[in-house]
């Protein structure tokens, strides 16, 4: 079963996904599904013996292409239609121990490359109004299966979070007439002190109102409002900083560091997104080496988050914990 109800009290779509109970949890060490088949006889995912980038269809969607008819008739209050829409799993690499921070600045290069294409292709559907890519990664968030890889959900509306950024640049846009992240990104710059890399194209920075304490975001320079606009240099300068970021929060703690990464660009709707701004944005659980950050009755049930920290100290401990593994890969090379 694969549907949407309407909650009229936050007005937001919930999915209901319960074939999603039987998805793959946890698998035995000696077979991952996403690993290049190796035994005919056990087949994986992947029918080939090596790859470099791999995209499929998730086989435990929460959205499907053609969904079934929900299981419950709707309301005029509590609507309810289909949850149609695509769900992918994107494959980094063939090597089953690596992360994300492991791979080289070619191979991210070719993997936002990838993410522009699926961008352009599941958008196109006419069912689907934004596009969402992100990573969830390690176990304090969740995560079943550990070789490296993403996800892309297509959606049929858009989420409410991305909704509410737009919302929220589009009055400012009509008000000033100028692009809110362009401007919160100056007041990053000038005062500096939550910055923590940039290069020519993207700047990352422990934001001034981070939810989380190591949480960061990674904003585009120039006015972008999707990884499609981005030029040649762009794409690689994106792959640089996402890999000095990742690189940064493995040698914070001294272990590979768990984190939701979120892209946030402009739906595929057909009308004018141009006060949407590309960023990406990292959530990572842990608040010191050995406590998690967990959500409790303020976050979940009041909406507003309690940060144990304060970001211009978090943000100086990710500059040092860069500066470390810059040095350490240097070390390495030589």
């Amino acid at each position: 079963m694969s549907e949407a109800r309407w909650n009229p009290i936050l007005q937001q779509w919930v999915v209901t996904a319960t074939h999603r109970q039987e998805r793959t949890y946890k698998p035995p060490r000696d077979f991952c599904p996403f690993c290049p088949t190796q035994d005919v006889s056990f087949p994986t995912e992947v029918p080939a013996s090596g790859y470099e980038i791999v995209v499929f269809e998730n086989k435990f969607p929460s959205f499907q292409s053609a969904p079934p008819e929900p299981a419950v008739k709707g309301t005029d209050i509590m609507r309810v239609r289909p949850a149609q829409g695509v769900c992918e799993v994107v494959l980094y690499t063939d090597k089953h121990h690596t992360t994300f921070a492991d791979l080289d600045i070619r191979h991210i290069t070719n993997l936002i490359k990838v993410w522009q294409d699926r961008y352009l292709e599941l958008g196109s559907l006419d069912y689907i109004d934004y596009v969402l890519i992100f990573e969830n990664k390690g176990d304090a968030v969740g995560v079943t299966l550990h070789h490296p890889h993403g996800q892309i959900y297509a959606f049929p509306f858009i989420p409410p979070i991305a909704a509410k950024e737009l919302e929220s640049a589009n009055e400012y846009k009509k008000t000033t007439g100028k692009c809110l992240f362009c401007d919160v990104l100056k007041q990053e710059l000038d005062d500096g002190r939550r910055v923590i890399a940039e290069n020519p194209g993207f700047v990352a920075v422990v934001p001034f109102y981070a939810r989380y304490p190591y949480e960061v975001h990674v904003t585009s320079r120039s006015h972008k409002s999707s990884l499609t606009h981005l030029e040649r240099d762009e794409k690689r300068w994106l792959a640089e900083i996402l890999k000095t970021v990742t690189c940064g929060y493995d040698y914070l703690f001294g272990f590979s560091f768990p984190y939701v990464m979120i892209m946030h660009q402009a739906p595929t709707e057909k009308i004018d997104w141009s006060h949407c701004h590309f960023h990406i944005e990292f959530y990572p659980p842990y608040r010191t080496a050995t406590k998690l950050k967990y959500l409790g009755g303020c976050e979940s049930g009041g909406g507003t988050f309690i940060n144990d920290t304060l970001p211009e100290e978090t943000a100086a401990k990710l500059r040092a914990a860069i500066s470390g593994a810059v040095s350490q890969a240097s070390q390495g090379a030589e």
